[in-house]
Order: C-alpha cells, then structure tokens, then sequence
C-alpha cells in the first residue's frame, strides 16, 4: 500500500533522514519508533508531502506521491494527523469534523461520517456545539482523530497521539486506534510510548539517528535487548 524506498530529507543543509525505507501492507497496523530527535515526525511530514524529499521514491497504492502537492494527497486516501492536535479552537467541536470531510470523496459520505465518529466517541456527539479550545486534553485528542477519519482514509498516519495525556486516556487512544484497525483502516504510528506502541502494532520499525536501524514484529522488538535497554527498562 505504502513503499518508502531510500528517501532523504533534508532541513536547509541538515540532512534529517538518511535513506530510510520502509512498507506498510493493507490493513496492518505500523509504529515508527525511536527516541526524540530521530527523524520519526519528520518522516511522516515527508510522506505527507509536508517537507520535501531530496533523494528517493514515495509511492502509494502504486502511484508516486513524493512530488504530489500536499493539499491533494488526503484525496488519495492518505491522511496525517499530526504532533499537537492542531484544532481549530475557535470552532466547534462538529464544524472540526465537518472541516476533515473537505475533499470530494468525504463530503458526500458527510452524515454517515459524523455518525460513525460520534458512536466511536459518544463524548463528542455531547459536545458538539462547544468550542474545540474548552475540551480537555483527552477529548482534544479524540476530536483530532476524528477529523482524521472524517476524511474517510485508506492510511491513517498519526504523529504522537498519546503525547501529555494520563495514562488511562493513552490506553483509550490506543483501544481506539485498534478498533480503527479492525474497521480496515491502516495505520502507521509515531509514537513515545514505545511499549505500548509495540504491543498493539504488528510490525515496527526503530529509528535512530535519521536512519532505521531495526525492523520486525511488534511483539519481537518489544523483547529486543537494545530496544528494552534503551527505551523501555526491565
């Protein structure tokens, strides 16, 4: 579905990434993984569209993306959902979900859309006239994946969804991103939380440096030396 092969990035004259490949199948459900700094948000925004690539092929559902303007890549199926929410605080909770149904192929599945987010997330049918800026972190975070899926996307990317939330809303989001799964969404994940991360992913890849270093099953890195002594702890 999505092939990244040897792709470089490049910020000014700082090379970022360094000829990182990677795949993620129909249907499954992929984390990139590493500490902060490695290159893992700026993979995504490349992906996206968001930051150029100097060096290599993107391509998805076997068409070449990597010089697709970014504004016509959800089009295609491939949404982001990126670090910090990025709400529109001044707007309500639906006319949020109502602005991730903008292209073509979304607005007219609009209603059946809205009915599928708010029985994903109840809350959010409840406070669907209040301002997106007076939610809670949690509910923030719910409504940021909901505008996503508003999009109606083939590959779901999401860039820390779990980062400054309490544990019992990380565990949340994760249940809720399995539950995206199961619906046949696919899914490719950055994330902190390494652990959790890698037990709800089947397969992962670990980046370091702007460069991958590792890649396998979920539940294999997650028993891998290097991986538990350098982010996870005994």
């Amino acid at each position: 579905m999505l092939n990244v092969t040897s792709m470089e990035t490049f910020y000014d004259k700082v090379q970022a990434l360094w000829g990182i490949s990677l795949e993620v199948q129909e249907g499954e459900y992929v984390a990139l993984i590493g500490p902060n700094g490695a290159g893992k948000t700026t993979a995504l925004k490349s992906i996206a569209g968001l930051l150029p690539i100097a060096a290599g092929e993107v391509t998805f559902l076997d068409q070449r993306i990597d010089h697709v303007d970014a504004s016509d890549i959800p089009a295609l199926g491939l949404v982001l959902i990126p670090e910090g929410r990025r709400l529109f605080g001044h707007m309500t909770v639906e006319e949020n979900l109502i602005m991730g149904s903008y292209v073509r192929r979304a607005k007219v599945h609009r209603k059946e859309s809205l009915q599928s987010v708010y029985e994903l997330f109840p809350i959010l049918r409840e406070r669907k006239h209040q301002l997106a800026r007076t939610l809670s972190g949690g509910e923030q975070q719910m409504l940021a994946i909901c505008r996503g899926l508003m999009a109606r996307p083939k590959l779901l990317m999401l860039d820390e969804p779990s980062l400054g939330l309490a544990p019992k809303l990380v565990e949340l989001v994760f249940d809720t991103l399995d539950k995206i799964n199961a619906t046949g969404i696919t899914i490719l994940l950055v994330e902190q939380n390494i652990a959790s991360a890698l037990r709800h992913c089947n397969r992962a890849y670990l980046l370091e440096n702007g460069r991958i270093i590792k890649a396998g099953l979920g539940c294999d890195l997650l028993e891998d030396q290097h991986v538990v002594e350098a982010y996870i702890g005994l």
